[in-house]
């Protein structure tokens, strides 16, 4: 099972689609709120080196934005 920690903003329409896409394909994901969550937005900012969300950490591979490709090739699906 991946271990899947999205993080995200209550106002970022990006982090809506990648949580949709995880969710389409029954992925589970922990996320974290990086404009609520101070010590989220320094882990975000240590692992991809950006502030900009969405930012996907998939079993440790680091996916900046949205990328439907990527999310595919880190999560082993077709």
């Amino acid at each position: 099972m991946a271990k899947v920690i999205v993080y995200s903003t209550n106002s970022c329409p990006w982090c809506v689609k990648a949580k949709d896409f995880l969710k389409e394909n029954k992925i589970d994901y922990v996320e974290h709120n990086v404009a609520e969550d101070a010590k989220a937005l320094q882990d975000m900012e240590e692992k991809s080196g950006q502030r900009g969300v969405p930012v996907l950490d998939i079993n440790g591979t680091i996916i900046v934005g949205f990328d439907r490709d990527a999310f595919k090739a880190a999560l082993k699906l077709k």
